[in-house]
C-alpha cells in the first residue's frame, strides 16, 4: 500500500555536512541499559532500527575519557584502540541499510562519580560531585582544559576511522562539559572561560572547530544542547542567552539536536505531557542557523511530525522512546501502514532499565532488548511449527501479546474474556489520571487481532474449568491476571495487617470499580510505583481530603527511575494531598489508623474514613488449580499443556506481562530450547602484567 502524500515531506533527503540522510526520521542518542559490557546486543539494535527506516542511528552517550565514566557500566566507551570493534561492530549494521551512523562523545564533567577509575571529577568551577556522592570536582585549569580537547579530538578521530558519519559535540541533560561551562549556575570562572556568554562559550566553539578540523572532511559535526541549559546564577533558564548563543554559533556546526537539560522534562512521561511537548522550546532556532535541527518530543501521530516540519520548526524528526516502542515506525508510514505502528506510551519503561543497568525493555514492544539477546525481530517470527489450537483465558495485556504474536505465527487462537471489555488491567488502569495513553496497549493488539481470520474475540466470557476442557483445544494459556491484596501484606509487612478485613478498608480494585469511599482517606503506598499516586490524585480531584502514608521517603518512589517522582510528588501536593512518609501501616480502626516510625516504631494516630491498601497482588490462580488438580481430565479433554502467563504466573509491571504473551507465543513449538539461557556476552581474560608471572 503506497504511503498517503501528506507524508511525503518526511521522506525528503537532508543534507548533514558531508554526508545526506535519505528522509527526516533521527533516531537521536539513547541509553539503552547493554553499553560497553554488551556491545553486540547494542549494535544489534541500533541495525534493526536502521532496517525500520531511521535514516540517523545514533549511540547513547560514548565516554572519551576515564575522568567522567558513566555509572554501572551502561553506556559505551571511546577510551583509546580497545573500545573501537564494539563500534564499528554498530556502524556495519546500521550503514547495511543505507542510514548515517552517529556517534555521541561525552565528557560529563561533575556528573560523574569516578568510582571505578578513581579519577577525580572535573568541572569549570570547584563543586560536589551530583548526587549523594561523598565526592567533589576540582576546578579546570587551563592544562586541563587543553587536555580535554585533545580527549575529545583523539575520540573525534578513532570514530572517524569505525566509519561513523556524525559526530557530536554534546553539550545536554546537565551531562556534558561544555554546558556546565555555559551555565552560570555551574560558572564561576574569572578568566577566558568564564563570565560573558563568549567566555563560557568558547570551550564549546572550540571542542567544534577542533572536531570539523579533524574530521570535517568525512563526518557531519553534530551538537546536542539542551536549550534550558543557559541559565542565570540562580538556574533560571534564560532564552535571551539561548538566542545570543545561537547568534555567536549557530552556523558553525553542521547540526544542531536539542534537548532539555532534565530528564523529567526531555523524557518528559505522557502522565504529564503529550506529543510535542517540546515545540516551544525549539520554536526560534530555525530563525537563528541555516543548518537543520532536530526536535523531540515523543513523535508518534506522522501528522504531528508533518505539521512541526512544515511549520519550519524543525527539519528531523527526531525520536528516542518511539524508537524504541516501534523500530519500524518509518518503514510502517512510508509504506501506507499507519495503523500498525506501536505507539510509544511514555511510560519511560526503557529510562527504568537504563537506570537499573539492564538491557532496555519496553511496555509497548516486548523485543526490544531481546533482538540479539534471545534472537527476536520486532516484525518478524517464526510460522507455526505445530497444528495446536489454542485457547488463551484472559484479554489483558499478556493475553492480548500472546493472541497477536500465536495470530501471526498462524495458529488459530481462541480468546476468552470475562469482562465486557478487552484489556484487563490495561484498560482499568488507563482511567486514572494521566494514563490514558497507557490504553494503547489494548488498542494496538486488539487492533492487530482484528485483522487476523484465524485469532477470535470472545467477551463476557467466564470460563469455568469445565468449559476449557471442552473448548477443542489442545493448548491453553492462562491469563487471568492478579487482584489486590486485601490483608496489607506488601514490600514491608510479611504478615496481616491488624484490622484490614474492616468495611472501610478497601483496594485499588474496589477504587476502580467504583467504590465509594467516605469523606477522608488515607492511601497506604507499600507498592512504591505509579498506583497509589494516581488512586490519591483521583480521589482528591473527587473531593475527598486524601493523606498518602508510605514507608519511603518519597511518593512513588520507584519512579525517579522513570523520570516521573518529581512531577507526581508537586501534583499531589498542588492538589492539597498530604502526605507522611517514612511511616508503616500499624493497625487499622474505625475512625482512624495506627501508623508506626519507619525507624522508631514509634506510634502515632490518624483519623481517617476509609483506607486504600495498595501494597501488592495476589496472582487470580482458582482456575489453573482447578484445571491441573484433575490432570486425567485434561488429557481425556485433549489438553496436552497448561501455561501461565503474566499477572497471573508473577505479578510484575504491564511491561513484564507484556513480555510474558509474547515470550509463550515466541518460543511456542521449539521445546527443545525453551529454557536455555540466553546469548550473553563474556568478557575476555586479559593477560597477567610480568609481575605476577610464576
Amino acid at each position: 500500500m503506497p504511503r498517503e502524500p501528506r507524508y511525503d515531506i518526511l521522506f525528503e533527503p537532508v543534507s548533514v555536512g558531508p554526508h545526506t540522510a535519505r528522509n527526516r526520521f533521527y533516531q537521536v542518542p539513547h541509553c539503552n541499559g547493554m553499553g560497553w559490557l554488551h556491545p553486540t546486543s547494542m549494535a544489534v539494535m541500533r541495525g534493526i532500527k536502521a532496517e525500520g527506516g531511521w535514516a540517523v542511528v545514533s549511540t547513547e552517550e560514548c565516554d572519551i575519557h576515564p575522568t567522567a565514566e558513566a555509572p554501572h557500566n551502561r553506556v559505551m566507551r571511546l577510551w583509546d584502540d580497545k573500545d573501537m570493534p564494539a563500534l564499528e561492530r554498530m556502524v556495519d549494521l546500521v550503514h547495511a541499510h543505507r542510514s548515517l551512523a552517529a556517534i555521541e562523545l561525552v565528557h560529563a564533567g561533575y556528573q560523574s562519580a569516578n568510582y571505578a577509575s578513581r579519577e577525580i571529577p572535573l568541572a569549570p568551577s570547584g563543586r560536589p560531585a551530583f548526587g549523594y556522592h561523598p565526592v567533589q570536582a576540582r576546578t579546570m585549569d587551563k592544562e586541563d582544559i587543553t587536555e580535554l580537547r585533545r580527549w575529545h579530538r583523539a575520540a573525534a578521530l578513532r570514530a572517524q576511522s569505525a566509519g561513523f558519519d556524525i559526530v557530536y559535540v554534546y553539550a545536554s541533560h546537565d551531562l556534558g562539559l561544555p554546558l556546565h561551562f555555559l551555565s552560570r549556575r555551574h560558572n564561576r570562572r574569572h578568566d577566558g572561560y568564564g563570565g560573558s556568554l563568549a567566555n563560557r562559550a568558547r570551550l564549546l566553539r572550540e571542542l567544534i572547530e577542533d572536531t570539523k578540523d579533524a574530521v570535517g572532511d568525512t563526518c557531519a559535526v553534530a551538537v546536542r544542547l539542551s536549550i534550558d541549559g543557559l541559565t542565570d546564577p540562580d538556574g533560571v533558564p534564560s532564552q535571551e542567552e539561548a538566542r545570543d548563543l545561537f547568534a555567536l554559533l549557530g552556523d558553525l556546526p553542521d547540526l544542531w539536536d536539542i534537548t532539555r537539560t532534565t530528564f523529567a522534562d526531555d523524557m518528559t512521561p505522557s502522565r504529564f505531557y503529550g506529543e510535542g511537548s517540546q515545540e516551544e522550546h525549539v520554536r526560534f532556532i530555525k530563525e537563528m542557523t541555516s543548518r537543520p535541527v532536530v526536535g523531540v518530543g515523543r513523535f508518534t501521530s506522522p501528522d504531528a511530525m508533518v505539521s512541526q516540519i512544515r511549520r519550519g520548526l524543525i527539519d528531523f524528526i527526531g525520536a528516542a522512546r518511539p524508537s524504541i516502542a516501534d523500530p519500524f515506525l518509518p518503514r510502517k508510514i512510508e509504506e501506507g501502514r499507519v495503523d500498525a505502528i506501536r505507539e510509544c506510551i511514555g511510560c519511560n519503561m526503557c529510562l527504568a532499565s537504563d537506570e537499573h543497568a539492564a538491557p532496555m525493555r519496553c511496555t509497548q514492544n516486548p523485543t526490544a532488548g531481546e533482538e540479539w539477546r534471545s534472537g527476536w525481530h520486532p516484525e518478524r517470527i517464526a510460522a507455526r511449527t505445530t497444528d495446536d489450537r489454542i485457547l488463551v483465558v484472559g484479554a489483558g495485556p499478556a493475553g492480548l501479546e500472546a493472541a497477536r504474536a500465536l495470530g501471526q505465527r498462524g495458529y488459530e487462537v481462541v480468546v476468552a474474556e470475562a469482562a465486557r471489555e478487552p484489556g484487563g488491567r490495561v484498560s482499568r488502569e488507563s482511567r486514572l489520571p494521566g494514563l490514558a495513553e497507557w490504553a494503547r496497549v489494548r488498542d494496538y493488539r486488539v487492533g492487530q487481532i482484528s485483522t487476523m481470520p484465524n485469532v477470535e474475540l470472545y467477551l463476557e466470557s467466564d470460563l469455568a474449568a469445565d468449559d476449557v476442557r471442552e473448548a477443542e483445544c489442545s493448548l491453553v494459556a492462562l491469563a487471568t491476571g492478579a487482584a489486590w491484596r486485601r490483608d496489607g501484606m506488601g514490600r514491608n509487612h510479611d504478615r496481616p495487617i491488624a484490622g484490614c478485613d474492616a468495611a472501610h478498608v478497601l483496594t485499588p480494585d474496589d477504587i476502580m470499580d467504583g467504590a465509594t469511599t467516605r469523606s477522608s482517606v488515607i492511601v497506604y503506598d507499600d507498592d512504591h510505583y505509579y498506583m497509589g499516586s494516581a488512586l490519591a490524585e483521583q480521589l482528591a480531584l473527587d473531593g475527598r481530603a486524601v493523606t498518602l502514608v508510605t514507608p519511603a521517603p518519597l511518593v512513588s518512589a520507584w519512579t525517579e527511575a522513570t523520570a516521573e517522582q518529581h512531577h507526581i510528588q508537586a501534583r499531589l501536593i498542588a492538589l492539597g494531598v498530604t502526605i507522611v512518609s517514612l511511616h508503616l501501616l500499624h493497625s487499622v480502626r474505625d475512625g482512624l489508623v495506627e501508623l508506626a516510625c519507619f525507624y522508631s516504631g514509634k506510634l502515632t494516630s490518624l483519623e481517617c474514613g476509609s483506607v486504600v491498601l495498595v501494597t501488592s497482588r495476589s496472582p487470580n490462580e482458582k482456575l489453573y488449580r482447578g484445571l491441573v488438580e484433575n490432570g486425567d481430565l485434561l488429557s481425556d479433554a485433549g489438553i496436552r499443556r497448561i501455561a501461565r502467563i503474566g499477572d497471573c504466573y508473577g505479578p510484575g509491571t504491564i511491561a513484564a506481562a507484556v513480555h510474558g504473551g509474547h515470550r509463550f507465543a515466541r518460543e511456542l513449538g521449539s521445546e527443545a530450547t525453551e529454557g536455555i539461557l540466553p546469548h550473553r556476552e563474556l568478557p575476555e581474560l586479559a593477560e597477567l602484567g610480568p609481575q605476577f608471572a610464576g
